[in-house]
């Protein structure tokens, strides 16, 4: 059979073949020659991803932590746990736990507890947010008077977040630890320590005493024709988890055309007005037009002899992901189907004598071997399906660039980030009698009971707590800011906090806690110029859970527990890869720029 291909208008814009979907198109018509009626190549291929990814810590139960090397790498070469280690004890131990194994340059006040001992273990750390601390009413203006004292002592801060220390799963026992993060080999121990000491200097003239300061390395980056998008319906699709990225539900994978490797995040679906029937999806101004292939300019396509900046629904990434997971799952259920059929062959055939415990236990694994079979060959059907009608980027376009803000930070007057795009959806490439609006899955990899029991911990909280109906959450209402400084909800320690929800690209469902005191950002251009903003901060939510999010989970839409939107993440912070803090900007401010531009705007009708 032959792949139905719309003509290209501009072959130039294609990028180059992608080895793992050229595999791919030999499969769209499958023999059945094997057992189990799919294609023998097919099925060993994906046995081979089902085996690679089985090995990433990604689809690991439990997260690993990144281990510091306290060893020298190689000979002459020293490590940045050692290096950092000569100077301060402590600097492989005080953050111990944290998503990225931030190292410690230097932390001021009493010596945080370590364990002793040739078999002692270092002690995980998990951070957490701090509210009603008596410095949170004026740190807006204090922040600024830190990261001011930072910039005259010459001091390469790229961060600056209040926060608190706790034992992972266990109550905080530290006091407020202003965490400032630096880029990494630039600052020196004995100049930590004098600032260290200014800082502590200045926040104690303004009155406060019941603090720490300290500094760890950390880099803040800010993330990065065909058929109708499929409908998403998990209680009646039979592999709602592997459906999903091809759906309008929020969480959506993007890409801008041209630059299909440039991915994000869809936040929110907004209206233009009541009168028309334009649907614009939001998401950050640096997914829709990636700073390093556009001019940092204002809105896109004022005549109609612009060009389209046109965007599709799944970058290069996240089709191949969304590939490989499904060859992932039919490789994982053919290996509990041979395990199965093993039990099976120890259990022999039916006796007339046999105990009601063996024929019970007989029928339990034939069911589910036929169970996973059809799974498999449920699987099958739709990865032909989406191999025919998805391969081509053509035929991913969803919309066009409407309007696209200059990204710029410390926006007066209030000093958020301003980083945000509409796109202009295709009506045409949505079933709007199916599409379900502004609705997060917070399903996949997040069971509804662990939902349950990390949003809703307190025994009040589950007198009426109800899952979402499919996973499918809401979203309506704006979390607003004094609630963000001091939430009313308490965590499973009996801790005030505001536990918060996204679903994105790349670590999917995750949950975290907002920090409830602003951070502040420094990022380098280009240019050299030194950018500073403030933010809405998001920590993961215990160290078993791994980071909040990762790259390219820009756009996605944060929520509380009850729907309420916080705001589209940014950006993020870490020493490595992995993500210790996540950067938002507040809804509550973004809507009222969208305002500015299209004053009828509103979010999309809740869809019931």
């Amino acid at each position: 059979m032959q792949l139905s291909i719309p003509p290209s208008t501009d072959d130039t814009s294609l990028p180059p073949p992608n080895p793992l979907l050229q595999q791919n198109k030999q499969f769209v018509t499958m023999s059945s020659d094997s057992p189990l009626g799919i294609d023998k190549v097919f099925l060993d291929s994906c046995k081979e991803v089902s085996e690679a990814l089985s090995l990433r810590s990604s689809h690991s139960s439990t997260y690993k932590l990144v281990e510091p090397n306290l060893d020298k790498d190689k000979e002459g070469v020293v490590s940045d746990a050692e290096r950092l280690s000569v100077f301060y004890a402590n600097a492989a131990y005080d953050f111990y736990g944290t998503p990225s194994g931030a190292l410690c340059v230097y932390k001021n006040g009493d010596a945080w507890p370590v364990r002793t001992g040739l078999e002692s273990q270092r002690i995980i750390r998990e951070a957490r947010g701090v509210h009603g601390h008596p410095m949170q009413v004026t740190w807006f203006e204090l922040g600024k008077r830190v990261y001011i004292l930072l910039d005259d002592m010459n001091v390469p801060w790229s961060s600056i977040d209040p926060l608190a220390f706790a034992e992972a799963g266990k109550r905080r026992f530290s006091k407020l630890l202003i965490w400032i993060g630096v880029e990494p080999k630039s600052l020196l121990y004995e100049l930590a320590n004098t600032a260290a000491a200014a800082v502590t200097n200045l926040l104690t003239q303004a009155g406060f005493s019941d603090f720490e300061v300290g500094f760890r390395e950390s880099v803040v980056t800010r993330s990065f024709a065909g058929p109708k998008m499929l409908s998403f319906d998990p209680l009646n699709d039979s592999v709602p988890e592997l459906r999903k990225p091809f759906t309008p539900t929020l969480g959506l994978s993007i890409a801008p055309f041209k630059t299909p490797h440039y991915e994000g995040t869809g936040a929110l679906y907004l209206r233009e007005s009541k009168d028309s029937n334009c649907v614009f999806l939001l998401t950050c101004a640096h997914v829709a037009r990636p700073p390093p292939v556009h001019t940092n300019t204002g809105p896109v396509r004022k005549t109609t002899s612009y060009p389209r900046e046109q965007v599709i629904a799944l970058g290069s990434s996240g089709y191949t992901d969304a590939l490989k997971s499904m060859m992932c799952t039919i490789g994982d259920q053919n290996r509990s189907i041979k395990d199965w059929q093993t039990v099976l062959r120890r259990l022999g055939k039916p006796q007339e004598d046999e105990s009601a415990n063996i024929t019970k236990r007989r029928v339990e694994h034939l069911a589910l071997v036929e169970k996973a079979k059809e799974n498999i060959s449920e699987i099958n059907k739709f990865h032909n399906e989406i191999v025919k009608q998805w391969t081509i980027p053509d035929q991913r376009i969803i919309g066009e660039v409407v309007h696209v803000e200059p990204i710029g930070v410390n926006v007066a007057p209030h000093g958020f980030t301003r980083d945000w795009a509409l796109i202009k959806l295709y009506n045409e490439k949505f079933d709007w009698t199916t599409f379900k609006g502004n609705k997060v899955y917070i399903g996949g990899n997040l069971s509804s009971l662990d939902y349950g029991k990390i949003m809703f911990p307190q025994p009040e909280d589950q007198a009426d707590y109800e899952y979402p109906e499919d996973g499918l959450l809401q979203a309506f209402g704006v979390v607003q800011a004094d609630e963000i400084r001091n939430p009313k909800q308490l965590d499973t320690n009996g801790e005030q906090c505001l536990l918060v929800i996204k679903n994105g690209l790349t670590t999917r469902t995750t949950i975290g806690r907002v920090t409830g005191m602003e951070s502040f950002t420094r990022t380098i251009d280009e240019y050299g110029i030194k950018e500073t903003s403030m933010e809405i901060a998001v920590l993961p939510y215990g160290n078993a859970n791994g980071p909040f999010s990762a790259s390219g989970d820009s756009g996605s839409i944060v929520l509380d527990r009850n729907g309420r939107i916080l705001g589209m993440l940014n950006g993020r912070a870490g020493s490595t890869n992995r993500t210790d803090v996540t950067y938002l900007t507040p809804y509550w401010y973004i809507g009222q720029e969208i305002k500015k531009y299209f004053p009828d705007s509103f979010l999309y009708d809740v869809v019931v």
